[in-house]
């Protein structure tokens, strides 16, 4: 694992940035893990001047991460709960489709 702490602040600010806009590419767990890696970079540490915009990218992660699990439990919910009445496309969509409930 590379240690932030021996990269430049501004090489700290662009790997930020490329997992903050990486994470739009439907996949909120660069944004997960773009705001375990720099929270200590944006919050913990001795300021310094591109701790203003890691700062940013990490709540912007950390929202973004809360609003993904809020829909991805959601949609597990909702098909688990109405898996049934979708009819084939739900037998479909089911990797094991359960036995008895016909």
């Amino acid at each position: 694992m590379v240690s932030l702490e021996k990269k430049s602040p501004e090489e700290r600010l662009n790997i930020c940035r490329k997992y903050y806009l990486g994470g739009f590419a439907f996949l909120p767990l660069l944004w997960l893990i773009n705001a375990i890696w720099f929270y200590k970079q944006a919050f913990k540490v001795e300021p310094y001047p591109q701790q203003a915009q890691i700062r940013k990218y990490v709540i912007r992660s950390v929202i973004g991460t809360f609003i993904w699990c809020i829909i991805i439990i959601t949609w597990n919910v909702m098909f688990q709960v109405f898996r049934t009445k979708m009819g084939p496309i739900g037998d479909y969509l089911t990797f094991v489709v359960p036995r008895g409930y016909y």
